[in-house]
């Protein structure tokens, strides 16, 4: 017997779950967020759910919005339920579900008006978003971004009727100056190093395009600040629903599972106002650049590193990968040896002590994160997690067999089958291209290199292109296993 997730259930539903301590009719709308997707639900949201049930800011609730067909989607589930969410927060010693709150609208997909009228609303000080990594439009080589981009170039020759989360929030922007409103902070709460300074960039290059004056107005009055975001949440599917229907007897329509951890650091620029955050463990900071390099390099580039491997031995969740001994100290040595000595220090954080905590995460068998997710968007997670690294190893004089040999696995696993000749599934946008260029990279590596909007300067280093050449071969005549092995063993060597 389930309950069905509802504003009038609530009352039913406390007996399982825990429930917000606010009424839900006394909230005020203060944030607009695009990308309502499963890592916002678990994440911000979640903050601002921490926070009201203080009693505190409820004038700062939040109005999704989107512009992509699978938003309206996430809408339709969502609206269904008055815009609440099970979130399960699992550690490896408990499960407890909570429901949550702070959302109270969710525009409709493809209405360009009526989000633009939102977003000139003055109660509207925050714009955020979680768009993911590929949803800047930046140049993965020079990490800058891409005006050339054909939705880019649309919105600028139409700006009056939007397509883009850019395009959006410049009309939203132009609507407020041109009504003496003051502009909102826009604030990303993506994986990205910089994220602000991206955010930034693309929508002030974006007005450029169509208004270069007003892209001056932006560049000088509104703030992106910068931020850093982590919790692992995995995908939702059958079988979290079916969890959530007979361990607590919730009928959700899109639950969200997560671990225990959460953590969001984030620089205090908000000229127009912020909820007091604070209050609910978020940490205010002059520069966030330390602590992003940190998680993005340590935790995101780890993922990136056991990813490949794991797939190629028919690996299907991150806990049995880390469960794998080979892996398990692949991950180890690559950070220990090359990620974790190139990282800057961050204020008041053993490294080591921040990837042994990393490691128990990864052990987490409670939240169900699979490999899949881990290898999805490569091309545009390889330049932002691994490469960078890469490149300040190279830059330093410093060897690169680790990293070399994670480029490799990439491309081995672009290859199409894993060791047991089982076809891989590719979630990618350049998924054609990587995969013909690692076919032609299994008897010439370089060509796999030539993709120069995604390694860059990296590719122009002959001891990288000797390290991935010499990794990508073993791997084809050895195997994963093996030649994670001999990694492992220090028999991996070749004159530079």
């Amino acid at each position: 017997m389930t309950t069905k997730l509802s504003l009038a259930n609530l009352n039913a539903i406390k007996a399982t779950a825990a429930v917000p301590a606010y009424d839900r009719s006394k909230l005020k709308a203060g944030i607009v967020h695009f990308g309502v997707g499963n890592f916002h639900r678990a994440h911000q949201a979640i903050y601002l759910d921490d926070l009201f049930n203080t009693g505190k800011d409820l004038d700062w609730a939040i109005v999704g919005a989107g512009v992509l067909p699978s938003d309206e989607a996430m809408r339709t589930k969502l609206e269904e339920q008055d815009f609440l969410t099970t979130v399960v927060e699992q550690d490896n010693n408990k499960s407890a579900a909570r429901i949550t709150a702070p959302m109270i609208d969710y525009l409709r997909p493809g209405n360009a008006a009526v989000t633009i009228a939102q977003l000139a609303n003055p109660a509207i000080r925050i714009v955020s978003l979680t768009i993911t990594e590929g949803g800047y439009f930046i140049d993965p080589a020079s990490g800058k971004f891409n005006p050339g981009h054909s939705a880019i170039v649309a919105d600028s020759r139409n700006p009056s009727d939007p397509k883009t989360v850019f395009g959006l929030i410049i009309a939203g922007l132009k609507a407020r100056r041109d009504k003496g409103i003051t502009p909102f902070t826009v604030m990303s709460c993506d994986n990205i190093p910089g994220n602000g300074e991206v955010t930034h960039a693309a929508v002030s290059g974006l007005a450029r395009l169509s208004d270069p004056a007003f892209a001056d107005w932006i560049d000088a009055s509104v703030a992106f600040p910068n931020a850093m975001v982590d919790r692992i949440t995995p995908a939702t599917g059958p079988r979290e629903i079916g969890i959530v229907a007979d361990d607590y007897g919730i009928e959700d329509n899109w639950p969200v599972f997560c671990e225990e951890f959460k953590q969001w650091v984030l620089e205090d620029r908000f000229p127009a106002g912020r909820p007091a955050l604070e209050t609910v463990g978020v940490q205010f900071v002059p520069d966030v650049a330390p602590y992003e390099h940190m998680k993005i390099r340590i935790l995101n580039g780890g993922h990136a590193a056991i990813a490949y491997p794991a797939a190629l031995l028919d690996i299907h969740f991150v806990h049995e990968a880390m469960e794998d001994e080979t892996v398990r100290a692949f991950l180890a040595k690559l950070e220990h040896d090359e990620i974790i000595p190139v990282i800057p220090p961050v204020p008041n954080t053993d490294l080591d002590a921040y990837f042994k905590q990393v490691e128990t995460r990864l052990f987490n068998p409670k939240i169900g994160d699979t490999i899949p997710r881990l290898a999805q968007d490569g091309s545009n997670r390889q330049p932002k997690f691994i490469l960078p690294t890469t490149a300040d190893r190279l830059r330093r004089g410093e060897d690169v067999i680790g990293l070399s040999l994670v480029s490799a696995l990439w491309c081995r696993y672009f290859a199409g089958t894993s060791e047991s000749g089982k076809a891989i599934a590719f979630n990618d946008a350049s998924a054609d291209r990587l995969h013909a260029a690692a076919l032609k990279a299994k008897d010439d590596p370089q060509a796999f290199l030539a993709l120069s909007d995604i390694f860059g300067e990296v590719a122009q280093s002959s001891l990288f292109q000797r390290r991935f050449a010499q990794a990508l071969r073993t791997l084809w005549d050895k195997g994963t296993r093996t030649t994670l092995q001999l990694y492992l063993d220090g028999k991996w060597r070749m004159t530079s």
